[in-house]
């Protein structure tokens, strides 16, 4: 199969299938085309948490802010998962995530362009072929020495944040705000084992293993299917009710902790 990624949004990534289906008799898979648009970084991290769950494919990526300049065209290999997007950072840690799952080694590669019909739409004149291509040289076995690809020793980077973690506070950031406005932070879940309630930035929260524990329009800190600590509201939207948007800080302490200080 072949993934399919972007922050396209609609109508643009039919064309993309389009071009695809006319080179390839590949599954075409949806992830999302509702990727935070222009951000790089949260995209990546939704990538990350995502991209892993899939079974072996081509997984094409498009969230590019930098199309049209001299970007690279990336191309990527790690177990039996190949990767095409832009050299900009996008798929980096989903790539990372899987070669550690596999035991594997990754191998990255820079694509030859090609001469694209347009400088706004790569998606479509770049991508999608070169994810077409990539496709069969799998199967074919070919993808190694393929006269498209030139091997590098690495790709512009993209490292999301860890949490600073101790017994009696964690300072970390929001990774990314869901659809449902659950702000999703870089403390690990494991913070809130043996707690009852926390401070969020100095606003008292309750800790709750799911949303149904507080009243409808409450607040809540959760551990989140990522397994990251959650800034949420039962039936509401958390950064609306916490205040917080991507990349802000965030200071978590144990209430027991926080009234002794």
């Amino acid at each position: 199969m072949i993934t399919l990624a972007s922050d396209f949004g609609s109508p643009y990534p039919a064309a993309m299938k389009g071009v695809i289906l006319r080179r390839t008799d590949a599954r075409l898979v949806d992830v999302s085309h509702d990727l935070p648009r222009g951000s790089v970084r949260e995209s990546a991290f939704w990538l990350r948490e995502t991209l892993p769950t899939f079974p072996p494919a081509t997984h094409l990526a498009v969230v590019d802010p930098g199309v049209g300049t001299d970007r690279g065209v990336l191309v990527a290999r790690a177990g039996e998962h190949t990767f095409v997007g832009p050299d900009n950072g996008l798929l980096v840690p989903a790539v990372r995530r899987i070669a550690a799952d596999a035991d594997a080694e990754v191998t990255w590669f820079h694509a030859d362009p090609g001469a694209p019909e347009s400088t706004t739409f790569h998606g479509r004149d770049v991508f999608a072929p070169l994810a077409a291509e990539m496709h069969d040289a799998v199967r074919e076995g070919t993808l190694t020495d393929h006269d498209r690809l030139t091997r590098i020793g690495s790709p512009v980077d993209c490292r999301l944040s860890d949490a600073t973690v101790d017994a009696g506070e964690a300072v970390g950031e929001v990774l990314a705000v869901d659809d449902f406005g659950n702000v999703i932070t870089n403390v690990p879940g494991a913070f809130l084992a043996g707690h009852d309630a926390v401070t969020i930035n100095g606003d008292r929260v309750p800790v709750a293993e799911t949303f149904a524990v507080v009243a409808p329009g409450d607040p809540l800190v959760t551990v989140g299917s990522h397994g990251y600590v959650e800034c949420d509201v039962n039936d509401g939207r958390g950064d609306e009710r916490f205040g917080l948007a991507v990349g802000d800080r965030v200071r978590l302490r144990p209430v027991d902790t926080y009234r002794q200080s």
